[in-house]
């Protein structure tokens, strides 16, 4: 559960990111947080992943309480998440399994369960060919797919993904959504920073609406996607 108590954050320039933000997530839910640019959703997220501390409120993500947790067990916290960034984060010096495998040999998965999973991973955001090559060699699309890649390899309980979409096409976006959306079909609740209002329309959900801030809307909107329709009969595993 994501839990957040009159939530404000201002940085050192004095830019007020966040102001006095309530708001409850239980598990298991599909949420699009939207917003116009500098709205405040990328502070929301790092937040919740304890890359930036709030100046006051309550923060709880996964059972822990995110205002008084220590440096050490920051780690501990991220280890039941998945996170998408917008700016990839990949390993320049290593392949394409290892980027992905590495999330997997840090919480000491076997080298047999490493070797099973990450392939299986990789082919179902459509890299099963390039496992051998480095992040330098892929596009931005396919540099944003290791990145959800390593997102799932764990199976996580939560998955914040920031702008999961934005430099993959069209066909290949709607790809991704039915994975995300199967996957919160599993159980894993799924946050998604977007600015594709399309995808928001097709897939429905909970829409949270961030401006200067603050929380302007919650709403519940019906999805319009159908999977097997979508999918052409194929279901998506994850």
């Amino acid at each position: 559960m994501i839990y957040l108590s009159n939530v404000s954050k201002t940085y050192p320039n004095g830019t007020k990111a966040l102001k006095n933000i309530s708001l409850e997530i239980p598990n298991g839910e599909f949420v699009f947080i939207v917003g116009p640019s500098g709205a405040g959703k990328s502070t929301l997220l790092k937040l919740l992943i304890r890359e930036e501390t709030a100046d006051q409120g309550k923060i709880h993500v996964n059972g822990r309480n995110l205002m008084t947790i220590s440096k050490r067990n920051i780690p501990y916290l991220r280890r039941t998440m998945g996170i998408v960034f917008q700016d990839f984060r990949l390993i320049d010096k290593m392949t394409v399994f290892d980027n992905v495998a590495f999330a997997m040999r840090v919480i000491g998965a076997s080298e047999t369960a490493i070797q099973k999973r990450v392939p299986a991973v990789l082919k179902m955001v459509g890299l099963e060919n390039a496992v051998k090559r480095y992040p330098t060699e892929l596009s931005g699309g396919e540099q944003q797919r290791v990145s959800l890649a390593r997102a799932l390899i764990n199976a996580p309980k939560l998955l914040i993904a920031d702008e999961p979409t934005g430099n993959i096409d069209p066909e290949r976006s709607f790809e991704i959504m039915k994975m995300l959306s199967a996957i919160n079909k599993k159980g894993t609740t799924v946050l998604i920073v977007t600015h594709e209002h399309e995808l928001v329309k097709a897939f429905g959900g909970r829409i949270l609406k961030i401006a200067d801030g603050a929380i302007t809307s919650d709403s519940f909107l019906p999805t319009e996607y159908h999977p097997a329709q979508a999918s052409n009969g194929k279901e998506v595993s994850p």
